[in-house]
């Protein structure tokens, strides 16, 4: 049983181009300094779930309307039973989108491979020298094989032959110009990169991070446009 802590039921701004459902999964491996779903990581009894039924009762009766569905987290490849639970919602005449952080690729590749995927919205935390820090991991040893896993999965979306975004919420009191040039030669390019403003919430952990102003962002813009096809700023 996946663990599904929200819904939200009608969204124009998850899946681009495409209005969609966003499906919440609980739990994750980061505990990025800037997460807006903190609440959903740890599930406990405290944390009250959906069903998969629940969900799929919603999607067969919008099936008309809606055209896509957004899965996200948390951390959606975590879990086994996901594949099953997209192959119902695809037999339903959906399209998915994934966002993950990139450190299951084995469960990308095999997604990708049973076509049950239409979009992956893939996060770039940071640099490589910075990505454990920013992640809650104090010890960059400890996170290096988190860090293969997302260079992996880097390839593997780039080579999926479906549309797909890397993305960066960009933070104030982290994020720098060198590092978005870091984070531009992890990836080595693409199609669209996605620079996203952090803006602080009640479920943030870390509060002193910031927003960037109108000024920094286009400069992040300008460093990242030589790297990708296309560079949106979402503020």
């Amino acid at each position: 049983m996946l663990p599904i802590t929200g819904l939200q039921k009608t969204t124009l701004l998850d899946y681009p181009g495409v209005l969609a459902s966003t499906i919440f999964l609980g739990g994750c491996n980061f505990r990025c300094t800037f997460c807006h779903n903190s609440q959903f990581l740890a599930l406990s009894d405290n944390v009250p779930l959906l069903s998969e039924e629940e969900v799929l009762s919603h999607l067969t009766k919008r099936a008309s309307v809606l055209k896509g569905v957004c899965i996200t987290g948390g951390e959606a490849t975590l879990y086994p039973a996901l594949p099953a639970f997209i192959r119902e919602i695809k037999a339903l005449g959906y399209l998915v989108k994934l966002d993950t952080n990139g450190t299951n690729p084995s469960i990308l590749k095999a997604l990708i491979a049973d076509k049950l995927l239409d979009y992956i919205a893939m996060d770039i935390k940071a640099d490589t020298a910075h990505y454990h820090s920013i992640c809650g991991f104090s010890d960059s040893l400890v996170f290096s094989p988190y860090l293969s896993a997302i260079r992996e999965s880097i390839s593997i979306t780039k080579q999926s032959g479906i549309p797909y975004e890397f993305r960066t919420t960009v933070c104030d009191g982290f994020h720098t110009e060198e590092m978005l040039l870091g984070i531009c030669q992890l990836t080595g390019g693409g199609q669209t990169f996605a620079i996203q403003n952090f803006k602080d919430s009640t479920f943030v952990p870390d509060h002193t991070l910031g927003s960037f102003s109108d000024v920094m962002l286009k400069k992040f813009e300008t460093i990242c446009i030589p790297y990708f096809d296309s560079v949106i700023l979402r503020t």
